[in-house]
């Protein structure tokens, strides 16, 4: 049996459309059909640079965000049923990455979709969830999270109810969730910064005050966070991590505070504490990478909790035309920058030739970071 995927034959070069051998699963794994898969802007990286490919060679495939129905179970999986609805993040491996039609996952790495979401808001959630939740909860350390206690294990729930915390760029996918997580855990203020017509949007998502970055730029937000709070702030998500920008959270977050970033730290050192014993953690987002493993476990299913509750609502999505080769045209438009919304595609609906104009442009500003963080081809090691 074969299958259509979307891959890469080199670094920077265009995506074709091929006919892959369909694996089977192995023990513990579940084999997923893919419905609908979500865009993301490392995705863009890894065709451009050939990020982490060496793990696994040539032709190369892209995509961490699926979601889709469980076609078949391999030996010793529990609790899952062919037919299942389930999303799942990609391990940077050709059978497991998104942008084809049939992927495998490990059973300990899917969350149920409950009826009431959508398969195309579903396919939102994984990475920008799974990057949001790790920096929040994982444990402190070099590439981890700041070690609160999540929402979906028992004490969790409220424990931080009367706490404030802010969030940069709110109206990203990281930030959406990352403002629903700290909602879920109780912080209140929630303040975050984004354009002022994606403030309903940030709002929504449980943010109590929303800083328009164009009025404020990030050197002033530290006198405009004090016009907000007067209470000390010890949580910040940098979902933004710019250095203008975490030199400004930096500076709010109070002594003993702990700020998680998505790039490179520019300040502090990553897992050691600063004078004043504030503490940075940079953040890796794959629930299901090495050190991560176990955590992402308990995430997948609390996932599901969340989206019971109603306190997981899935991003905001566009669908893009023509299935898996509408992705190269979405990934340009994403690389050049996407407000407020997550690019998703349809995958039984793949028709025509595949595009992708500006493929080899320059990596985007916001992406440079990616560059400087891992090895080419490596997939990293912690």
């Amino acid at each position: 049996m074969s299958h259509k995927a979307l891959v890469f034959p080199g670094p920077g070069e265009p995506f074709e459309l091929i006919e892959r051998a369909t694996p089977k699963p192995s023990t513990g794994q579940v084999l997923i059909k893919n419905v609908t898969v979500a865009l993301n802007p490392v995705d863009y990286v890894i065709q451009h640079l050939g990020l982490w490919v060496d793990y696994y060679g040539y032709p190369a495939l892209a995509g961490i965000d699926g979601a889709g129905e469980i076609v078949a179970i391999g030996e010793g999986v529990q609790g899952w049923n062919i037919g299942d609805r389930v999303l799942y993040e990609a391990l940077y491996d050709p059978d497991t990455m998104t942008f084809q039609e049939y992927v495998l996952s490990d059973a300990a790495q899917v969350a149920k979709i409950p009826a009431s979401v959508s398969w195309e808001g579903a396919a939102t959630v994984p990475l920008g969830f799974a990057t949001a939740a790790l920096g929040l909860y994982q444990e402190m350390k070099p590439r981890g999270g700041v070690a609160l206690t999540p929402p979906w294990v028992e004490g969790g729930h409220n424990k931080y109810a009367g706490k404030a915390a802010i969030v940069t760029g709110g109206a990203s996918s990281v930030g959406q969730y990352a403002i629903q997580l700290l909602k879920a855990s109780g912080f209140s203020p929630i303040i975050t910064t984004a354009s002022k017509h994606n403030e309903d949007y940030c709002k929504s998502a449980g943010a109590t005050h929303v800083i328009d970055y164009h009025d404020v730029p990030y050197p002033e937000l530290p006198a405009a966070v004090k016009k907000i709070t007067s209470e000390p702030i010890s949580v910040i998500y940098d979902a933004v991590a710019t250095h203008d920008a975490q030199k400004a959270v930096w500076q709010i977050l109070s002594p003993k505070g702990k700020l998680a970033v998505v790039l490179p730290p520019a300040v502090g050192k990553a897992g050691e504490a600063s004078e004043d014993e504030k503490e940075v953690a940079w953040v890796f987002g794959s629930a299901n990478l090495f050190s991560n493993y176990e955590f992402g476990k308990k995430m997948f299913a609390g996932i599901t909790k969340l989206f019971e509750s109603g306190e997981l609502k899935p991003n905001h999505f566009e669908v893009i035309p023509r299935g898996l080769a509408g992705i190269p045209d979405g990934l340009t438009r994403l690389a050049k920058g996407v407000s407020g919304v997550k690019l998703v595609a349809r995958v039984a609906e793949t028709s025509g030739n595949v595009g992708g104009a500006g493929l080899k442009e320059a990596i985007p500003p916001q992406l440079e970071g990616l560059r400087q963080v891992y090895p080419v081809g490596k997939l990293p090691e912690f």
